[in-house]
């Protein structure tokens, strides 16, 4: 992880093309929560290490080769997990495909930028394996039908495709993808401590039913006034 000016980036950082083993997994988890505790960050990148992959996925080639593919999807598990709960706005910024878990690491980000080559979603069904745990994040951010567009036949989205379900924000020439991150992040975090306590709720609401979204907004708003 390197921090300028306030951003920090954190890289998935694998063998081939950005793949996952849980030693990578690892090391973007602890980058995501050193991002978070440094109160000199105000928000963060990811971002794929090199000039032309984001994520490839899980690492498949070294589960054939017979390590336990369960501390695999853990790790996995785990990241998309913390995202939502992270107290700083989080941007992907996509240089490349993003596929299985890599898609889910876009979709559970706030903000998402992609280079107009970019491929983006499961490819799993395409090899005769259902994404489980890949299809996740896409469902929650998608929908069914929109993710259903990719995960059924097994074929990402382009980025112009993903663009326009609501995968993808903004679609850049791969020399600005990293500064366009660094000027979402700057107008984000904008709130500071405000964003803090209301990026996690934002994921909170998501979850709930309407009437119980009301219901907790009422009890925080309260609290927040009482105080």
């Amino acid at each position: 992880m390197a921090n300028d000016t306030r951003i920090a980036t954190v890289e998935i950082a694998g063998p081939g093309r950005n793949l996952l083993n849980p030693e990578v997994l690892a090391k973007i988890e602890q980058g995501l929560l050193d991002a978070a505790a440094d109160a000199t960050v105000a928000g963060i990148v990811l971002t794929g290490a090199g000039d032309d992959a984001f994520c490839g996925g899980l690492d498949v080639p070294a589960i054939k080769a017979g390590a336990d593919p369960v501390p695999f999807y853990e790790g996995l598990i785990s990241i998309l997990k913390l995202l939502p709960t992270l107290p700083k706005p989080v941007v992907a910024a996509v240089n490349g495909d993003a596929l299985a878990g890599g898609a889910g690491f876009v979709a559970a980000a706030d903000h998402v930028i992609a280079v107009p080559y970019a491929k983006i979603g499961s490819y799993e069904v395409s090899v005769g394996v259902w994404p489980i745990v890949a299809q996740v994040p896409l469902v929650k951010r998608l929908g069914v039908r929109a993710a259903m567009e990719n995960i059924v036949p097994g074929e990402p989205f382009t980025a112009e495709r993903a663009k326009e379900v609501g995968l993808v924000n903004e679609i850049v020439p791969a020399n600005q993808l990293h500064a366009r991150a660094g000027e979402w992040l700057g107008k984000a975090s904008r709130g500071g401590a405000t964003v803090a306590t209301g990026r996690p709720s934002l994921y909170e609401v998501e979850q709930m039913s309407y009437g119980d979204a009301l219901d907790a907004a009422l009890a925080r708003i309260t609290d927040a006034y009482r105080q």
